[in-house]
Order: structure tokens, then sequence, then C-alpha cells
């Protein structure tokens, strides 16, 4: 931990936006060295220049989650220049919002390329100096929708639900070497994702008057926006649950980020499936066919 030695290094792919640049600032505040990595060239230096007004210890460098060489150079690069990775927050990711019915395959492949092989890829990269090391931590930032999964969230669910696995073996496999593996769970919290999320879904929005599933992209829409405009939490508020799974010396296996989450947890624990169903059926507008 920071004040007993040299500062630990924290890699943070998606970290010039939303909760991956919080955490970036939260943890540079707090005395970590932060490598905040990412694709976007304008994000990257603006996050540099805050770093420099702030006069905080963040670093920025271009990573590419579905490229194996920009994988493997960024984080070559890192343990070059830092001798270590300490910390690792697999933050990036995108969401692709349609039925399932109607969701092109590639949307559905870019999906899983982003929020969990790309996990894959920069953990694999990372876990060999860990393993050497016998330490490490490594927080994967899953959602609510790991837990349940809403009507056109079939796409993104899936690959959080897979996120979810993923982590599950990787906690198991890697106790043995000191590394702990935690899942940050985030309820709905307001940032550029929604916007990108957003544009990615139009396509199927303006096809969605002609399509079957016409009620069901209303319901979710406007079940998404009740949850967004009820939701208090911020980017910084889940930074502060990230910086407390970092920090704990006996983390949980599991942080959810917002009350929606932890009622989730509690319901996927105490409701049946069918109860389960019938809340988001109400929720979401999901109502039989005329």
């Amino acid at each position: 931990m920071p004040g007993s030695g040299s500062p630990q290094v924290v890699l943070i792919t998606g970290g010039s936006d939303g909760l991956g640049k919080a955490a970036a600032i939260l943890l540079a505040e707090r005395g970590y060295r932060v490598v905040a990595a990412g694709r976007s060239a304008k994000k990257l230096a603006d996050m540099e220049a805050l770093a420099a007004q702030k006069k905080l210890p963040i670093e920025t460098i271009e990573l590419d989650v579905w490229g194996d060489e920009s994988v493997k150079d960024a984080v070559d690069r890192v343990l070059a220049q830092h001798g270590a990775i300490d910390v690792l927050i697999n933050n990036a990711g995108v969401g692709y919002m349609a039925a399932v019915e109607e969701i092109a395959m590639d949307d559905f492949k870019q999906q899983f390329e982003t929020n969990l092989f790309g996990v894959l890829r920069v953990t694999q990269a990372v876990l060999p100096h860990m393993r050497a090391r016998r330490s490490g931590r490594v927080l994967m930032i899953s959602s609510v929708a790991g837990l349940v999964t809403p009507p056109t969230y079939g796409a993104y669910s899936s690959s959080k639900h897979a996120l979810e696995g993923l982590s599950n073996a990787l906690r198991l496999e890697l106790h043995p070497f000191g590394i702990r593996v935690v899942l940050i769970e985030p309820g709905y919290i307001v940032t550029n994702f929604q916007q990108t999320a957003k544009e990615l879904a139009q396509p199927y929005v303006e096809k969605a008057l002609a399509s079957p599933y016409q009620k069901i992209y209303e319901g979710a829409s406007k079940g998404a926006n009740k949850g967004r405009n009820g939701s208090k939490t911020t980017p910084e508020d889940c930074a502060r649950v990230m910086l407390e799974a970092i920090e704990s010396p006996n983390p949980r296996v599991r942080y959810g980020v917002t009350r929606l989450a932890t009622l989730v947890k509690w319901a996927k624990r105490l409701a049946s499936d069918q109860v389960l169903d019938q809340f988001l059926r109400r929720y979401y507008g999901v109502v039989s066919a005329d």
C-alpha cells in the first residue's frame, strides 16, 4: 500500500473515461502510480492535461483490448518503466442493446470481443508477472446485468455473465499465488457509457417501429431511463468502492455499487426465477402480445 515502500502501480483499461477515469484520479490522489490505458488519443491527451493540472501521478498509454500486440506492447512498457503491476483494473467495456432475435451477429461478437476476450487478453498478459511475484490484485468491472438480464440486454448481460464465470475460475486458480480477484458490480451510474450504448443501438431503434419487439424496445428504454434518473450514485462513488477492494486485506468476492445492485444481489439469493421475471416484466413493461 502507498506509504510503505514504493507506490503501488495500477493499470486501468478504459482509464481515460467514466468509471476508469474516476478510479484513476482517486487512486492517484491516494498515492498510487496510475497508468490509464485507452484507445482514444483525445481522451488520453485530456487525461494527461488533467493529471498535469492537478499534479497527479497519472500516466497514459495507448492500449486496444482487441489487439494481441497492442496489449502485449502496453503491458511490456509498463513493466519496463515501473518494474511492477500491482493492481489491474479491467474496466474497458461497451454495451450493445437489442432484441436477441434482431441483433447482428457481428455486433454480438464485438460485444464479447471487448467485454470478455479483451479482459482475457489483458489479464493473461499481466498474470505471469503477478504470479512470479506471488502478489497482485485484479478487479473485474462487471455489472448488475451480470446477475440479471433485462430485455434488450441479451448481448451485454451475456458478456458480463461470462465475465463472472471467468472471474470465479481465476479466483480459485490464482489463490495459491497470492493474487486476489474481485468483482465490482455497478448498477446504473451515469457516464459516457450510456451515450456510446445509445449510439450503438441507434440502427435497431430506427427499425423498432417495424419490429415485432417494438413494445419491448419502448419498455427497455423507459426502464433504463427510470433507473438512470433515479440513481444518485456517481463514478466517484464507484471509485471509492474500487479503492476499498484494493486496500482491504481480505476483500469480498463481490462489491455491489448502487442500491439497485444490492437489491438485485439479495433478490437473486432469496427469490425464485419466476418471481424475478415477474418483477422485470413489470419494471420494463413486458406484456403479452395483442
